[in-house]
């Protein structure tokens, strides 16, 4: 391949790989439409802002992925307790024993966030009603305490469970659910004007915490960014000497099942990361491709030439050796030298030496005429290949000393 057509293959590649650069980065994220409140998605109904604003206030986040059958038996205790807060953001409700778990984690002194329908909330006698725009007329929120916040609407409120749902649940006469625990002491922490509550702090006497949050939307990346709700739930997360943060991701479906190939494919597919790696290895492929494709005329990889006179008698010299035809290859040898001066027909035996004897006569060069007559020495001469190989170096001499002088510069 010649320098300007190496130069043209690596031009295109070069922009095949910053077009699927911009492509990847400028093209839309899966994310959009995805409605999971979850760390892990940057998309408008995502939770990533917050994660990444509560590290930068110096909390740790730890992103959970697996149940939560063990947590209300967890080694922590005390002030190690105090310090750790379990979000569970708009997730699938759990199942009824790990609800328990996170109820009597509770009850021991473990504080809790739910946002949303989550069925955690009913372990704390309360559940996430959705407001109806004809029904509830006012729907706007307000801070308790009262705070001059640029806040949505809300689409859903906390209501009290009914006297006599409490009271079957006590009793452990609905199976399918976690039985109620209730709180010492509640606190408002936002409600609407029409006095519905938004959001609830709950304490119990072990010190533990329960903040119930009914509407998930607040702490979505598009709240963050288009209102002041970061500025309202912020603190909440904050308070109580909050230094981790664990967040529940196996209910939101980010469990840690699946194989890895399974999930690095995934992640190829879904991640902008990986959509441009897909692409760059498609750019891999078509300059490979074309890099393939041979550009001007074939070379020929082994060299190929035709051998010299003298390499020709040299192999009949070799030829004849092994068949013991010394005499042959000598008289075959003068034979040729004839046939390349014009003259046909064999001569005879006797008849090579005086037709030598005139060829020396004829030779204008003293070099020549030695040639001639180092080949009539071994017509008659004993020997054996090395007489065959003198005898062909002779007659290219001869043939050399007899070749126009022009010819020979000109070679």
């Amino acid at each position: 391949m010649r320098r300007s057509e190496r130069l043209v293959v690596a031009g295109s590649v070069a922009a095949l790989a910053l077009v699927g650069l911009w492509g990847a980065l400028s093209a839309p994220s899966s994310d959009l439409d995805d409605r999971r409140l979850s760390t892990y998605l940057t998309g408008p109904s995502g939770a990533k802002g917050l994660g990444q604003t509560l590290r930068r206030l110096g909390l740790t986040v730890e992103q959970r992925r697996r149940p939560y059958f063990d947590l209300g038996a967890g080694a922590d205790s005390g002030g190690r307790r105090r310090e750790r807060l379990y979000a569970f953001l708009g997730i699938d409700p759990p199942t009824v024993q790990e609800q328990t778990a996170i109820r009597d984690f509770v009850i021991g002194g473990g504080r809790i966030l739910t946002a949303g329908v989550t069925g955690l909330e009913r372990c704390f006698g309360y559940r996430s009603r959705r407001l109806s725009p004809d029904a509830d007329s006012d729907m706007s929120v307000t801070v308790v305490p009262g705070a001059a916040r640029r806040l949505p609407p809300t689409l859903r409120v906390l209501q009290r469970l009914a006297p006599e749902s409490l009271a079957v649940a006590a009793r452990g006469g609905d199976g399918e659910r976690c039985a109620p625990h209730l709180a010492s002491r509640m606190d408002t922490l936002a409600r609407t004007k029409a006095r519905g509550v938004v959001a609830l702090r709950l304490r119990f006497p072990s010190g533990g915490e329960a903040m119930l949050l009914a509407d998930g939307r607040y702490l979505t990346n598009r709240m963050f960014k288009e209102t002041d709700a970061g500025l309202v739930v912020l603190p909440w997360f904050l308070d109580g000497g909050t230094r981790q943060l664990v967040v529940d991701e196996y209910h939101l479906g980010f469990g840690q099942g699946g194989s890895l190939p399974g999930a690095s494919w995934a992640w190829l597919r879904h991640h902008p990361a990986g959509w441009a790696i897909l692409q760059l290895l498609g750019v891999a492929l078509v300059w490979l491709a074309i890099t393939a494709i041979r550009f001007g005329p074939a070379r020929s990889v082994i060299e190929r030439r035709r051998r010299s006179p003298l390499e020709h008698l040299e192999a009949l010299a070799s030829g004849l050796e092994g068949a013991s035809g010394i005499d042959t290859a000598v008289g075959l040898i003068v034979s040729g030298l004839r046939r390349r001066l014009g003259r046909v027909g064999l001569l005879p035996p006797d008849a090579e030496r005086a037709w030598l004897s005139t060829l020396e006569l004829a030779l204008p060069t003293a070099a020549g005429r030695n040639a001639v007559r180092r080949l009539q020495g071994t017509i008659h001469q004993s020997g054996g290949p090395a007489r065959v190989l003198a005898a062909a170096e002779a007659v290219e001499d001869a043939w050399e000393e007899m070749r126009p002088r022009t010819t020979r510069s000109g070679s």
